[in-house]
């Protein structure tokens, strides 16, 4: 079974990893970030070298994020972010070929237990199954 296993983030985390302080997160060291990189980066290397690994990427930081929608004459309209309704947003990704639930549940704590400063915000680690055809609706 395949999962898509992802990590949520704020503009204002990407800021702490830029060093700058918030009142919702402390700004990272960068003895912070490179250890934030290698616990990722070794994960990633467990996860290619027993297989489960399909891909995984980090994503850029909000204000690079564009929405598309339709406006009521049918044309897109086009929005730069970020954006000050959505509190969080998708920060990274694996993609995950498990044997089952349980296993990519245990992946999913390590990715929780990523090093950060104190006082960081905690976010969840979310599993979605992904599905093989209109069949698993």
């Amino acid at each position: 079974m395949k999962y898509l296993v992802m990590v949520q983030g704020t503009q204002a985390d990407y800021e702490a990893m830029r060093g700058r302080t918030s009142a919702n997160s402390p700004g990272w060291s960068e003895e912070e970030l490179q250890t934030m990189f290698a616990y990722m980066g070794a994960i990633n290397d467990d996860l290619a070298e027993t297989g489960e690994l399909v891909d995984g990427q980090g994503l850029a930081e909000p204000a690079q994020t564009r929405h598309v929608t339709l406006g009521d004459d049918g044309k897109a309209v086009i929005t730069d972010g970020p954006y000050s309704e959505t509190e969080e947003l998708l920060a990274g990704y694996w993609v995950l070929e498990c044997e089952s639930l349980e296993r990519v549940t245990e992946i999913a704590a390590r990715v929780a237990g990523c090093p950060q400063p104190a006082g960081a915000p905690d976010y969840p680690v979310v599993i979605r199954p992904i599905m093989d055809g209109s069949g698993d609706i």
